[in-house]
């Protein structure tokens, strides 16, 4: 019976979620959790050796963001379908990771058996995100162009909205470049993009910037 489950990995920075998801998954006769990591490296190699059918994966980790995660996974394990977990519902948020390579979209809001239900949506070769979510991108994506503002996040790439969004939440260069795996000067340069892309002149107007941003993003 066991070579006949669909072996699922488990990628998220919190102990708890990883063990309240594989208790969820242990439950269904033809599931498997073959592995779990909660930074973005030991995902990959973890990943490499197990070769899941599916990866379910958060988008903020330690050592490295969700997104670069998926990307990785499209050159390294095409064959692992990958499902996300994730806080973030914003729509951007959302085709960012459609357009990476991952197959379904659920919010840490959504009900118990949304992932379940996505997992198996996924396997069976369908896209899987809630309705209003699938049209909204939808939407986005096949209606007119969407014009972003000076200052909209949506002209942040992955990496800088990724900066943007650690900044905001109170995380120096150094803890950020540790977090993400990149060196201070890396984080410094996606920094300065960021302010020419907003507008700003120094690293005081982008810190009120992100703070007022994730702020903004927990009141709605």
């Amino acid at each position: 019976m066991s070579d006949q489950r669909k072996r699922i990995f488990i990628v998220d920075d919190h102990t708890l979620v990883r063990e309240w998801l594989a208790n969820l998954l242990h439950q269904e006769a033809d599931f498997e959790v073959c592995g779990q990591a909660e930074a973005a490296p030991a995902a990959l190699a973890g990943m490499i050796g197990a070769k899941p059918a599916i990866a379910i994966v958060d988008l903020s980790l330690h050592g490295g963001s969700g997104l670069d995660l998926i990307k990785d996974l499209r050159e390294t394990c095409p064959a692992t379908l990958i499902v996300v977990l994730s806080m973030h519902e914003e729509i951007y948020f959302v085709e960012r990771a459609f357009r990476a390579g991952a197959r379904g979209y659920v919010t840490k809001r959504d009900s118990t058996n949304s992932i379940v239900t996505a997992i198996r949506t996924v396997l069976a070769g369908q896209v899987y995100a809630r309705s209003d979510i699938l049209a909204r991108l939808a939407e986005r994506m096949v209606g007119q162009a969407v014009t972003n503002p000076a200052g909209s996040v949506e002209l942040l790439s992955d990496r800088e909205l990724e900066v943007f969004r650690r900044l905001g939440e109170g995380q120096g260069t150094r803890k950020i470049a540790t977090e993400m795996g990149l060196s201070m000067k890396t984080v410094q340069a996606y920094s300065a993009r960021i302010k020419e892309k907003f507008g700003l002149t120094n690293a005081s107007e982008l810190m009120r910037e992100a703070v007022r941003w994730v702020e903004g993003r927990q009141t709605t």
